[in-house]
Protein backbone atom coordinates (compact mmCIF):
# COMPACT_ATOMS: atom_id res chain seq x y z
CA UNK A 1 0.00 0.00 0.00
CA UNK A 2 2.71 2.55 1.07
CA UNK A 3 4.55 2.01 -2.14
CA UNK A 4 1.20 2.24 -4.29
CA UNK A 5 0.85 5.75 -2.57
CA UNK A 6 4.12 6.81 -3.46
CA UNK A 7 3.82 5.77 -7.05
CA UNK A 8 0.68 7.51 -7.02
CA UNK A 9 2.76 10.65 -5.43
CA UNK A 10 5.28 10.95 -7.92
CA UNK A 11 2.42 10.63 -10.70
CA UNK A 12 1.03 13.59 -9.98
CA UNK A 13 4.08 15.72 -8.74
CA UNK A 14 4.97 14.63 -12.76
CA UNK A 15 1.97 15.79 -14.23
CA UNK A 16 1.94 18.83 -12.59
CA UNK A 17 5.44 19.72 -13.60
CA UNK A 18 4.27 18.57 -17.28
CA UNK A 19 1.38 21.55 -17.25
CA UNK A 20 3.67 23.50 -15.63
CA UNK A 21 6.08 23.36 -18.43
CA UNK A 22 3.02 22.91 -20.73
CA UNK A 23 2.00 26.55 -19.69
CA UNK A 24 5.28 28.21 -20.48
CA UNK A 25 5.48 26.87 -24.05
CA UNK A 26 2.07 28.33 -24.86
CA UNK A 27 2.54 31.60 -23.01
CA UNK A 28 6.11 31.67 -24.87
CA UNK A 29 4.41 30.20 -28.23
CA UNK A 30 1.53 32.90 -27.98
CA UNK A 31 3.90 35.86 -28.44
CA UNK A 32 4.12 34.62 -32.07
CA UNK A 33 0.72 33.58 -33.05
CA UNK A 34 -1.50 36.65 -31.25
CA UNK A 35 -2.71 39.44 -33.24
CA UNK A 36 -1.90 42.81 -32.37
CA UNK A 37 -5.15 43.32 -29.95
CA UNK A 38 -4.50 40.34 -28.38
CA UNK A 39 -0.53 40.65 -27.82
CA UNK A 40 -1.36 44.18 -26.70
CA UNK A 41 -3.93 43.48 -23.99
CA UNK A 42 -0.82 40.58 -22.80
CA UNK A 43 1.49 42.86 -22.97
CA UNK A 44 0.06 45.57 -20.45
CA UNK A 45 -1.69 43.47 -18.07
CA UNK A 46 1.91 42.15 -17.30
CA UNK A 47 2.60 45.84 -16.96
CA UNK A 48 0.47 46.14 -14.90
CA UNK A 49 0.82 44.13 -12.50
CA UNK A 50 4.74 45.21 -12.37
CA UNK A 51 5.58 42.19 -14.28
CA UNK A 52 7.81 44.19 -16.35
CA UNK A 53 10.49 41.65 -17.76
CA UNK A 54 7.33 39.63 -18.96
CA UNK A 55 6.15 42.88 -20.18
CA UNK A 56 8.99 43.76 -22.44
CA UNK A 57 9.30 40.27 -23.95
CA UNK A 58 5.66 40.83 -25.07
CA UNK A 59 5.69 44.31 -26.02
CA UNK A 60 9.45 43.65 -28.17
CA UNK A 61 7.31 41.04 -30.15
CA UNK A 62 4.25 42.94 -30.71
CA UNK A 63 6.38 46.13 -32.20
CA UNK A 64 8.44 43.58 -34.20
CA UNK A 65 5.54 42.04 -35.47
CA UNK A 66 3.50 44.64 -36.04
CA UNK A 67 5.84 47.68 -37.48
CA UNK A 68 2.41 49.70 -38.44
CA UNK A 69 -0.75 50.79 -36.57
CA UNK A 70 -1.52 52.45 -33.06
CA UNK A 71 -0.76 49.42 -31.11
CA UNK A 72 3.01 49.53 -32.38
CA UNK A 73 3.18 53.23 -31.35
CA UNK A 74 1.89 52.56 -27.76
CA UNK A 75 3.54 49.73 -27.40
CA UNK A 76 6.91 51.36 -28.33
CA UNK A 77 6.20 53.97 -25.24
CA UNK A 78 5.23 51.55 -23.14
CA UNK A 79 8.48 48.96 -23.46
CA UNK A 80 10.30 52.06 -22.85
CA UNK A 81 8.34 52.57 -19.62
CA UNK A 82 8.78 48.98 -18.45
CA UNK A 83 12.63 49.20 -19.57
CA UNK A 84 13.00 51.71 -17.09
CA UNK A 85 11.18 50.06 -14.12
CA UNK A 86 13.63 47.00 -14.65
CA UNK A 87 16.52 49.72 -14.38
CA UNK A 88 17.99 49.47 -18.19
CA UNK A 89 18.08 53.56 -18.64
CA UNK A 90 20.32 53.05 -21.53
CA UNK A 91 17.81 51.38 -23.04
CA UNK A 92 14.64 53.24 -22.28
CA UNK A 93 16.07 56.34 -23.32
CA UNK A 94 16.70 54.70 -26.87
CA UNK A 95 12.94 53.56 -27.14
CA UNK A 96 11.87 57.21 -26.20
CA UNK A 97 14.12 58.81 -28.10
CA UNK A 98 13.06 56.59 -31.07
CA UNK A 99 9.43 57.16 -30.32
CA UNK A 100 10.07 60.71 -30.44
CA UNK A 101 11.54 61.05 -33.76
CA UNK A 102 8.86 58.57 -35.28
CA UNK A 103 5.90 59.91 -33.61
CA UNK A 104 6.09 64.10 -33.02
CA UNK A 105 2.43 64.46 -33.69
CA UNK A 106 1.18 61.24 -30.89
CA UNK A 107 -1.25 62.40 -28.59
CA UNK A 108 1.24 61.23 -25.65
CA UNK A 109 4.05 62.86 -27.01
CA UNK A 110 3.94 65.24 -23.88
CA UNK A 111 4.39 62.16 -21.58
CA UNK A 112 7.64 60.50 -23.47
CA UNK A 113 9.29 64.02 -23.35
CA UNK A 114 8.42 63.60 -19.41
CA UNK A 115 9.30 59.95 -19.15
CA UNK A 116 12.93 61.09 -20.93
CA UNK A 117 13.42 63.64 -17.99
CA UNK A 118 12.22 60.36 -15.30
CA UNK A 119 14.61 58.62 -16.63
CA UNK A 120 17.62 60.87 -16.06
CA UNK A 121 16.77 62.03 -12.88
CA UNK A 122 16.25 58.51 -11.67
CA UNK A 123 19.12 57.40 -13.24
CA UNK A 124 21.18 58.94 -10.43
CA UNK A 125 18.83 59.01 -7.49
CA UNK A 126 19.97 59.63 -4.54
CA UNK A 127 23.33 60.91 -6.14
CA UNK A 128 24.06 63.97 -4.25
CA UNK A 129 23.82 62.01 -1.02
CA UNK A 130 26.19 59.38 -2.12
CA UNK A 131 28.84 61.65 -3.16
CA UNK A 132 28.42 64.29 -0.27
CA UNK A 133 31.66 63.08 1.46
CA UNK A 134 33.61 62.77 -1.80
CA UNK A 135 35.58 65.26 -4.13
CA UNK A 136 33.04 66.62 -5.94
CA UNK A 137 35.02 67.71 -8.86
CA UNK A 138 35.36 63.73 -10.10
CA UNK A 139 31.58 63.26 -10.21
CA UNK A 140 29.80 63.08 -13.35
CA UNK A 141 26.86 65.56 -13.31
CA UNK A 142 25.79 65.17 -17.12
CA UNK A 143 22.39 63.12 -16.15
CA UNK A 144 21.48 65.75 -14.02
CA UNK A 145 22.16 68.00 -16.47
CA UNK A 146 20.35 66.16 -18.98
CA UNK A 147 17.13 65.73 -16.75
CA UNK A 148 16.89 69.51 -16.39
CA UNK A 149 17.37 70.03 -20.16
CA UNK A 150 14.28 67.03 -20.75
CA UNK A 151 12.05 68.57 -18.11
CA UNK A 152 12.91 71.79 -19.90
CA UNK A 153 12.14 70.82 -23.18
CA UNK A 154 9.09 69.40 -21.87
CA UNK A 155 7.69 72.27 -20.02
CA UNK A 156 8.58 75.00 -23.24
CA UNK A 157 6.79 72.83 -25.80
CA UNK A 158 3.60 71.95 -23.72
CA UNK A 159 3.50 74.01 -21.00
CA UNK A 160 -0.48 72.83 -20.75
CA UNK A 161 0.51 69.29 -20.26
CA UNK A 162 -0.56 67.64 -17.04
CA UNK A 163 2.78 66.31 -16.64
CA UNK A 164 4.17 70.06 -16.55
CA UNK A 165 3.54 71.16 -12.72
CA UNK A 166 5.72 68.21 -12.05
CA UNK A 167 8.69 68.87 -14.23
CA UNK A 168 8.46 72.20 -12.97
CA UNK A 169 9.32 70.71 -9.35
CA UNK A 170 11.86 68.71 -10.28
CA UNK A 171 13.53 71.30 -12.59
CA UNK A 172 13.99 72.98 -8.85
CA UNK A 173 15.25 70.59 -7.42
CA UNK A 174 17.58 69.88 -10.04
CA UNK A 175 18.73 73.62 -10.70
CA UNK A 176 19.29 73.41 -6.43
CA UNK A 177 21.32 70.48 -6.56
CA UNK A 178 23.48 71.77 -9.52
CA UNK A 179 23.83 74.78 -7.91
CA UNK A 180 24.79 72.90 -5.05
CA UNK A 181 27.14 70.67 -6.72
CA UNK A 182 28.79 73.62 -8.15
CA UNK A 183 29.60 75.11 -5.44
CA UNK A 184 30.82 71.73 -3.63
CA UNK A 185 33.85 71.70 -6.21
CA UNK A 186 34.13 75.74 -5.29
CA UNK A 187 34.84 74.72 -1.96
CA UNK A 188 36.96 72.14 -3.10
CA UNK A 189 39.55 74.35 -4.83
CA UNK A 190 39.32 77.10 -2.37
CA UNK A 191 40.52 74.47 0.46
CA UNK A 192 43.18 73.91 -1.66
CA UNK A 193 43.99 77.27 -2.35
CA UNK A 194 42.87 77.38 -5.86
CA UNK A 195 41.06 80.54 -5.59
CA UNK A 196 40.94 80.98 -9.42
CA UNK A 197 38.80 78.21 -9.94
CA UNK A 198 36.70 78.60 -7.10
CA UNK A 199 35.72 82.10 -8.12
CA UNK A 200 35.02 80.91 -11.65
CA UNK A 201 32.62 77.95 -9.96
CA UNK A 202 31.50 80.71 -8.21
CA UNK A 203 30.69 82.87 -11.26
CA UNK A 204 29.00 79.82 -13.09
CA UNK A 205 26.22 79.42 -10.41
CA UNK A 206 25.72 83.37 -10.37
CA UNK A 207 24.91 82.77 -13.79
CA UNK A 208 23.52 79.91 -14.59
CA UNK A 209 21.68 79.39 -11.43
CA UNK A 210 20.74 82.51 -9.64
CA UNK A 211 17.56 81.91 -7.76
CA UNK A 212 18.82 78.98 -6.44
CA UNK A 213 19.31 79.08 -2.71
CA UNK A 214 23.35 78.75 -2.93
CA UNK A 215 23.37 82.51 -4.78
CA UNK A 216 24.00 84.39 -1.98
CA UNK A 217 27.35 81.64 -0.73
CA UNK A 218 28.39 82.24 -4.63
CA UNK A 219 28.63 85.80 -4.32
CA UNK A 220 30.52 85.25 -0.76
CA UNK A 221 32.41 82.41 -2.48
CA UNK A 222 33.22 85.44 -4.86
CA UNK A 223 34.54 87.77 -2.45
CA UNK A 224 36.45 85.35 -0.62
CA UNK A 225 38.61 84.13 -2.99
CA UNK A 226 39.07 87.85 -4.87
CA UNK A 227 39.55 88.76 -1.81
CA UNK A 228 42.42 85.74 -1.45
CA UNK A 229 43.85 86.67 -4.67
CA UNK A 230 44.41 90.75 -4.02
CA UNK A 231 41.75 91.55 -6.22
CA UNK A 232 40.48 94.43 -4.02
CA UNK A 233 38.01 95.77 -6.46
CA UNK A 234 36.79 92.81 -7.43
CA UNK A 235 36.49 91.38 -3.71
CA UNK A 236 34.35 94.74 -3.06
CA UNK A 237 32.07 94.54 -5.82
CA UNK A 238 30.89 91.27 -4.39
CA UNK A 239 30.49 92.50 -1.05
CA UNK A 240 28.96 94.99 -2.15
CA UNK A 241 26.00 92.71 -4.03
CA UNK A 242 25.75 90.25 -1.12
CA UNK A 243 25.29 92.89 1.01
CA UNK A 244 22.68 94.44 -1.17
CA UNK A 245 20.73 90.91 -1.78
CA UNK A 246 21.43 88.97 1.20
CA UNK A 247 22.35 91.24 4.21
CA UNK A 248 22.01 88.68 7.14
CA UNK A 249 24.55 86.50 5.23
CA UNK A 250 26.77 84.57 7.85
CA UNK A 251 29.87 86.03 5.90
CA UNK A 252 29.79 89.16 7.04
CA UNK A 253 29.54 87.52 10.65
CA UNK A 254 32.65 85.32 10.38
CA UNK A 255 30.69 82.47 10.18
CA UNK A 256 31.08 81.39 6.46
CA UNK A 257 32.22 79.11 5.15
CA UNK A 258 29.93 76.59 6.95
CA UNK A 259 31.40 72.81 7.76
CA UNK A 260 27.69 71.58 6.69
CA UNK A 261 25.93 71.69 3.49
CA UNK A 262 22.57 73.10 2.72
CA UNK A 263 21.87 70.22 0.80
CA UNK A 264 21.14 67.78 3.81
CA UNK A 265 17.49 68.38 3.09
CA UNK A 266 14.72 65.74 1.91
CA UNK A 267 14.41 64.76 -1.45
CA UNK A 268 11.33 65.42 -2.63
CA UNK A 269 10.89 63.05 -5.21
CA UNK A 270 12.73 59.94 -3.37
CA UNK A 271 9.51 58.25 -3.01
CA UNK A 272 7.83 58.91 -5.88
CA UNK A 273 8.33 56.15 -8.17
CA UNK A 274 7.33 58.07 -11.42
Amino acid sequence: MLMFRGVRLLLIVLALSFSVGCGKRVRSEAAETLPADALYAEAKRSLDHRQYDRSIKFYQRLVARFPFGSYHEQGQIDLAYALYKTSKPDDAISAVNRFIKLYPTHPRIDYAYYLRGLINFNRKNGFFARHFSRDFTRSDLQYIRQSFQDFGELVDRYPQSSYAPDARQRMIFLRNGLAEGEMMVAGYYFRRHAYVAAATRATLVLEAYQESPRAGDALAMLAESYQRLGQQQLADDAKRVLKLNYPEHPYFAGKWPAKNSRWRQLNPFASNKG
